[in-house]
């Protein structure tokens, strides 16, 4: 059956304890409002990576990515999945069902990805859920079944980035994804209005308590939520990721 994505009632931030269901919700944090939409280990293997279609041509959005939905099959959540070139390749790793589409990419540079530390979103290999530093994932070349890199690190071990500025005049709409300590919750998140990194930073290490949490993209962030009537659309995106759950 499908499994009901709700509102995240009763998220409160001051205990730092969102729900235990699964599902996408509105919140809260420091006077900005997010969505986020929470994936349990349980169900680690429902969320999925897309990049392209059955004949190699860029996805783009997610009205064609729905379309490569298997019948009965139901997209709950999806989100722009890293930074990507013009041709709509990913700059770093993208790992789908365990087979390497693009290598680890662990060089500085400008722009976001480029400022280190950046990171890599792993998930299904030695815990449920990872975010790991791109160049000790290099070293370490851990199993994941999916795994997207992109940057900066929003929170690195429990600490911000620290080339975030708390009255930075650079603002987006942003979205990411933390981790719990445990591995054993995913938090994706994006915000509703223009932030800055610092504040976006803090959703997660402050309203989430997350250690480990990764910048996807800003400007160009999309989400498509049914739960919380969300369906956006804008320029073209590169990969995406989301959950598949089952029709009734």
């Amino acid at each position: 059956m499908q499994r009901q994505l709700g509102v995240i009632a009763g998220m409160v931030f001051a205990m730092a304890l969102p729900v235990a269901s699964e599902g996408c919700g509105r919140v809260d944090h420091d006077g900005q409002g997010y969505v986020v939409c929470q994936v349990d280990a349980a169900h680690e293997a429902g969320l999925r990576l897309w990049q392209d279609d059955g004949n190699g041509r860029p996805l783009n959005n997610f009205n064609n990515l729905r379309k490569t939905l298997a019948p009965g099959e139901t997209l709950d959540f999806a989100m722009n999945a890293g930074m990507f070139h013009p041709d709509y390749r990913p700059v770093g790793l993208l790992v789908i069902d365990g087979q390497e589409r693009q290598p680890v990419n662990t060089q500085a540079g400008g722009g976001n990805f480029g400022m280190l530390p950046n990171g890599v979103f792993c998930t299904g290999g030695a815990r449920p859920f990872q975010v790991i530093e791109s160049r000790a994932f290099a070293a370490a070349q851990p199993e994941c079944r999916l795994a997207t890199q992109s940057g900066p690190m929003l929170v690195i071990d429990g600490a911000l980035h620290p080339r975030f500025l708390v009255d930075s005049d650079s603002r987006y709409i942003r979205n990411g994804v933390g981790v719990a300590p445990d591995g054993q919750t995913a938090w994706f998140a994006i915000s509703d209005r223009p932030v800055t990194f610092h504040e976006f930073g803090r959703l997660f290490r402050d309203g989430l308590r997350v250690r480990d949490a990764l910048y996807l993209d800003g400007s160009i962030s999309r989400l498509y939520a049914p739960a919380v009537n969300r369906a956006d659309f804008g320029r073209s995106l590169g990969p995406m990721i989301g959950l598949v759950g089952t029709a009734e």
